[in-house]
Order: structure tokens, then sequence, then C-alpha cells
């Protein structure tokens, strides 16, 4: 199967960026919102396993192939775990830290992208002003949330939460480097999708049986709409469309947009956590901006 790659980034991957960003963004919020009723373990196996059905669902309808001998498994093996420790560590985190901090860590991914993908693919090889761009982005929204980083806001174990955020932010970027680097990166996206899901949910669930921890009795509406956001929007329609932008356009140039998502994170989470939004934001906006210009320049 010929897949086509495109140099630089449209119109359409550029809307389905934004539109990416801005769902992970409240990702954060959905999940910190119901790791009080659901365990982050378990609340992430139901997000993978419920994703994992309804792509099953969306690829038969289609009358997509899943289960053809291609050579992918491999590569969907490793993706698949790396995926699962990703998520792993969110969950845990959050635990310990907030929403917003850990959409900061965790976007560390588009660095582990930038320094390997020049072992996979030598034309996605970074220019120096392109790495100046994602050094000036992250470093913009490491700015936008410096204020709170000399006080443990969240308790004293937020260096366990944020440390986890950091190593979520690799395994991500290995995620993606370990699909560019496989077969994965010429099967469909919903194999790829499918993959990650059934391999990470059954892997969370064990992980999450064996600590045991129980959910609450009766769970409220908040959470019941948590869970559907989770699972249906983010993890079925935005990892669909993610990994479908991974196989036609340069990975390191889609990481540099995944910058913009710590940001709406920030904004949704001022809006429906109450936490405050400072001028540091502001700059923080303009540093991703100029970052997606510099990386983006032919």
């Amino acid at each position: 199967m010929t897949i086509e790659r495109k140099s630089r980034l449209d119109t359409l991957a550029v809307t389905s960026l934004v539109a990416c960003c801005f769902l992970w963004g409240l990702n954060q919020v959905a999940a910190k919102v119901a790791i009080t009723e659901v365990p982050p373990l378990a609340q992430a196996a139901v997000r993978s396993l419920g994703g994992a059905v309804l792509v099953f669902i969306w690829a038969r309808l289609r009358g997509i192939t899943l289960f053809g001998h291609d050579g992918s498994l491999p590569g969907g093996l490793l993706a698949g775990l790396l995926f699962a420790a990703e998520f792993g560590c969110i969950f845990l985190g959050l635990q310990f830290t907030t929403a917003s901090r850990m959409a900061v860590f965790i976007y560390i991914s588009p660095f582990i992208v930038a320094l390997g993908m020049p072992f996979i693919s030598k034309s996605e090889k970074l220019k120096r002003t392109q790495m100046a761009g994602l050094v000036i982005a992250f470093a913009g929204v490491a700015w936008g949330f410096a204020e709170g980083f000399t006080r443990p806001a969240a308790g004293d174990r937020q260096w366990l939460g944020d440390g986890l955020g950091v190593l979520a932010g690799v395994l991500w970027g290995a995620t993606t480097l370990a699909i560019r680097g496989s077969k994965l990166s010429s099967t469909s996206a919903e194999k790829t999708l499918l993959y990650q899901l059934a391999i990470s949910g059954a892997a969370l669930a064990l992980a999450a049986a064996v600590t045991g921890t129980a959910w609450a009795p009766t769970l409220s509406a908040l959470t019941w709409a948590s869970l559907f956001f989770q699972v249906v929007i983010v993890t079925f329609a935005s990892y669909l469309l993610w990994f479908w932008l991974i196989r036609h356009y340069p990975a390191t140039r889609l990481a540099a947009f995944t910058l913009l998502t710590p940001v709406f994170g920030l904004l949704l989470g001022g809006w429906l956590l109450g936490e405050p939004i400072t001028p540091r934001l502001v700059i923080a906006l303009l540093a991703v901006a100029s970052g997606i210009v510099l990386v983006n320049r032919s």
C-alpha cells in the first residue's frame, strides 16, 4: 500500500491539528475530574478498551482490513506497550500534580521526535532555524507555567506527578518514532490505532486488577460525561485523525504543533477548574506561535 506523503502542512493538516490540540488540552481536565471516582489505571484501561471497540466497528463498517499479514505485528506490539506505559504514567501522575502541569511536561514529546526522526528519515532532519523554533515554543510554554514551579501547589509529592509527566512525554515521542520506523507507517490509521488501544487496554486492565483500587459505588453524571468524552471523542476520533496525519505529513512538524495543547490546557483549566490565567500565558501563546512559524519555514 503506497502512502502519499506531503513535505509541508496544508490547511487540512493545520485545522485538524488545532482541533486535536484543543481536545487533548481538555482531556487532561476531564481525566483529573473523573480520577476521584474511577482509579487512574482503571480509567486509562476503560478509555483504551472502549476506543478499541469503536475503532473495530468503524473499520468493519468501512471494509478496512485489520488482520492481514503485513509484517506490522512487531511494530504494533511495541507501539501498544509504549502507549500503555505513557497513559499509565499520565493517569498515575494526575494523582499527585495538576492537570495544567501534566499538560506541560508531556509535551517534551516533540523534542524526542525531532531528535529521533533523522535516524528514521533523513528528509526530516531539522535545520537550525527549525530547532530554534521548537526551543522557543517550549520555552514559552514553560515560562507560562513557571510561577508555580517553586511551590508545590498540588502537595508534597507533586515532584512525583511531574516526573511521571516527563516520562509520559518521552514515551509519547518514542511511540511516534516506533510508528514511523516500522511497518505501521504503511498500514491504515485504523489498524495502527487498534494495535495501540487493544494492547494498551489489556496491559492497563491487568495493571488495574493487580493494584486492586476500588471504583466509587456510584458514578456522577460528570464522571460519565468525562469517560464518554475520553473514549469517543479523544481516544477514538482524535487519535484516529492523529495517526492518519502521521502517515501523510512530516512527523517533526506535526509534533511541533502539539505544543499548542498545554496552552489550551491552561485556558480550559482556568475556565473549568478555576486555575489562574496570568500575563505569562500571553507570552506562552506568542512563543508557541513564533515557534510554529519557524518550524514550518521551507
